[in-house]
This record gives structure tokens, C-alpha cells and sequence, in this order.
């Protein structure tokens, strides 16, 4: 249903270390380099960072995030680490989160914008 998203970031080089980074566990790399916008993904860009110069920091009310499926537990636990090791903040450690119909692990990091990012997948019953 969504072919790509998008998030705004204030320093595009800072940004871009920061996502590839946190995004390879994923399987998603960088594909596409313009003077303002990176796109990630595996076959063509599924995720852009756009710079927004003058963007002051998301809102932690703004209720907006991202979640990007993972293969594996370790993906999501790597995924984390990359983000708390290039800037980014935890927002949820790497767990099992309570859920009625699946059995849902998943990890929440905070980009050094404020933008809102999660890495997610379902185990096996």
C-alpha cells in the first residue's frame, strides 16, 4: 500500500550517517544521493531523508513514526545499537511487546531530529 516515506532532517550529513548506519541491519542501503535528498532501500528508495535547513526538532507529541520491518530479532536488536551508537536515542529497547493476536518484537529509537523510528518483527508461535 505505501511505496515510500520521507522524513525531514536539519543536517543532512549527520543524517545520513545516522541512517545508513541504523538502517543496513534492515537490509536497506543507500541508493540515491541529491544535493538535498538520500533514498534507501533494496531495490530502489523506499525510505528518503530530505534536509529541511531550518527545521527545529519533531515535537515528542507530534504522535508520528515510522516502523520498518525487520527479519529477524537480531535485526532489531542490531538496528538499535546503530541508532544509540550514531546519535540516536532509545525510545523502547529491543523486547517482546504485549499483543493479543502476534507475538511482536520490536525495538523504538528517536533520530537526531526527533523523528520516531521502530524496527519490528513477529515470531513464530
Amino acid at each position: 500500500m505505501i511505496d515510500h516515506i520521507s522524513v525531514g532532517v536539519a543536517d543532512l550529513d549527520c543524517a545520513a550517517r545516522f541512517y545508513e548506519a541504523t538502517l543496513a541491519p534492515l537490509g536497506l542501503s543507500r541508493l540515491v544521493t541529491r544535493p538535498a535528498t538520500i533514498g534507501f532501500g533494496r531495490n530502489y528508495p523506499e525510505f528518503w531523508i530530505n534536509l529541511r535547513a531550518g527545521m527545529t526538532p519533531v515535537a515528542p507529541e507530534s504522535g508520528a513514526h515510522i516502523c520498518l520491518r525487520a527479519r529477524t530479532t537480531g535485526d532489531v536488536d542490531a538496528f538499535h545499537a546503530a541508532a544509540l551508537a550514531t546519535g540516536g536515542r532509545s525510545d523502547g529497547a529491543p523486547g517482546l511487546r504485549p499483543h493479543e493476536r502476534v507475538r511482536y518484537y520490536a525495538a523504538f529509537v528517536i533520530d537526531p531530529d526527533g523523528n520516531r523510528i521502530e524496527a519490528v518483527t513477529f515470531l513464530a508461535e
